[in-house]
């Protein structure tokens, strides 16, 4: 239905009550696939790993444009198969953007258009989401549009198989290269791409198809914020790597979509990357620093903190959402981050004494996967100029009303034993879209979970209207595409539908989830 009783809170609990049976479903036989604790299942390593902290972060370059006009910026990217030395001394096989994992950064300019022409030369098709990008549907990275290699027989179709018992693959084969359009109509913020394609997205990934697009827009510009090498990518990932160095991934097979049942619930490595590197160190001053946080796991959540705190505590200052600036900074120990969220915050290295070591550390891990990374703080004793500072008020964003939602709508995150993950009790049908939204309305959607469930939304931002019938979570301000749900919580949006009619998709951002059917369709008229 698209109009529901008006939210209270007896209604919340109800919804999550209802979250709660559904964490009570039998798992699957051999695996823990429903649990009320942390996702996923641990690929173990094959392996020694290296010690932490051994080797500098990487930034990745950005990629210059091939040609521009008036209006446009138009890059070039080849996605193909290479290999990197990631672990000290040994060649990791990848499937990488233009030879590089994390790909090419991409750095624009808010209301100028962006034409990125994909060639695919790996041995199995692609699709490209510009995760967080207000963009056409026909550019958006629909599961089904798929970009088949260089050739390609002419008339040949794609030879994988669907989510099990869906009808026909929806979407549009090309073969060779394709040409993805962003007008790039919204707010400067930290976005990213990587593959889509169905069933197979957890695998693309951990394979290596993921890569930062920044938007930059003159409101962030005009702030005194730490820009140039003081303004850093983080894309934090969990990998594992066998005997000869490569990177498995527990697959059914490769003309079939998903993972094997013991890793259903999300496939977690025991060697954090970040920018591709293992457990790195940064040199840094004594200086404010801003770190645009992903966290581009298939499954992982982490909770960071610096180790140690800066006195007084309170060192990660976030300025920024998935969506772009806050209205005002907040100030944390500690930020929470599911798969495809980002933080963008603001570190003050002058808090610390000359010579300081400060990890930053994964509390929600254990072993290796606590450490992430570290920063050493220049041993000199006088403090360098530092003319960047955190402002009191960051942004003059709108905030959208409840009062003026036209629809509502609610949506059931669960599991149901060998029918796999589901949203309102059905497997991934694009035959069936669960909501037609109309351009121009407002509309309340309601995410009810039985597990952990990081929630995405293709085509727009939305701002998060409260938890279990209370205020938002801590970690909930800003413009959103994606939401950290817990088990058997139950949450609302506000989300305006603009600019662009078409096919989208919503879906749990836990990858083996989504590729094993937790994803729906909807039509916007």
């Amino acid at each position: 239905m698209e109009t529901e009783p008006p939210v209270n809170r007896r209604r919340f609990l109800t919804l999550t009550a209802v979250a709660a049976g559904g964490a009570l479903v039998p798992s699957l036989a051999g695996c823990s696939v429903v649990t009320a604790g942390e996702p996923g299942l641990l690929l173990r390593s094959g392996r020694p790993l290296p010690r932490p902290y051994q080797v500098p972060l990487p930034i990745p370059a950005t990629l210059k444009p091939a040609r521009t006009d008036a209006t446009t910026d138009y890059y070039e990217i080849t996605q193909r198969a290479a290999t990197a030395e990631i672990l000290p001394g040994v060649h990791t096989p990848l499937w990488t953007y233009n030879g590089t994992f994390p790909g090419p950064t991409l750095a624009s300019r808010s209301g100028r258009r962006v034409v990125v022409r994909h060639t695919n030369r790996l041995p199995q098709p692609v699709v490209v989401h510009l995760h967080g990008g207000h963009t056409p549907h026909d550019s958006d990275g629909y599961p089904g549009d798929l970009l088949l290699p260089v050739g390609t027989a002419s008339g040949r179709t794609d030879q994988m198989p669907g989510m099990p018992g869906m009808a026909a693959r929806p979407g549009v084969s090309r073969i060779g290269s394709q040409d993805y359009t962003y007008p790039l109509d919204q707010r400067a913020a930290t976005l990213w791409y990587h593959d889509h394609r169905m069933g197979f997205t957890g695998e693309s990934v951990w394979r290596g198809l993921a890569g930062f697009h920044l938007v930059h827009d003159d409101e962030e510009e005009a702030l005194p914020l730490p820009r140039g090498d003081r303004d850093i990518p983080l894309m934090i990932v969990d990998r594992s790597f066998d005997a000869a160095g490569a990177m498995p991934y527990p697959s059914i097979g490769p003309a079939t979509p998903g993972v094997t049942k013991p890793y259903m619930n999300g496939v977690l490595g025991d060697v954090i990357l970040v920018n591709g590197a293992p457990w790195p160190v940064a040199a840094v001053s004594r200086q404010h620093y801003r770190f645009r946080i992903l966290n581009g796991s298939n499954a992982r959540r982490y909770r960071l903190e610096l180790d140690p705190p800066p006195p007084g505590g309170r060192g990660l200052v976030q300025i920024g959402s998935d969506g772009g600036l806050l209205d005002r900074p907040r100030a944390f120990d500690a930020i929470e981050l599911a798969g495809a969220e980002r933080f963008d915050v603001v570190v003050d290295f002058a808090r610390y004494r000359p010579g300081t070591r400060v990890r930053l550390r994964n509390t929600l891990g254990t072993g290796s996967t606590a450490d992430v990374l570290a920063f050493d703080v220049s041993a000199r004793t006088a403090t360098p100029a530092d003319d960047t500072r955190i402002p009191a008020t960051l942004s003059s964003s709108p905030v959208l009303r409840a009062a003026d939602a036209a629809a509502t709508r609610t949506f059931l995150f669960q599991n149901h034993g060998d029918e796999g993950w589901t949203i309102n009790g059905q497997a991934y049908d694009p035959a069936r879209p669960l909501a037609t939204p109309r351009l121009g309305r407002t509309e309340i959607w309601r995410f009810v979970t039985d597990v952990h469930h990081p929630v995405h939304l293709h085509l727009e931002q939305f701002q998060v209207l409260g938890r279990n019938g209370e205020e938002p979570g801590p970690y909930d301000a800003g413009w959103k595409d994606t939401i950290d749900l817990r088990p058997a919580e139950a949450a609302e949006i506000l989300v305006r539908f603009t600019d662009h009619p078409g096919r989208y998709v919503f879906h749990c951002h836990n990858l083996e989830h989504e590729d094993m059917a937790m994803m729906a369709d909807f039509v916007v008229s």
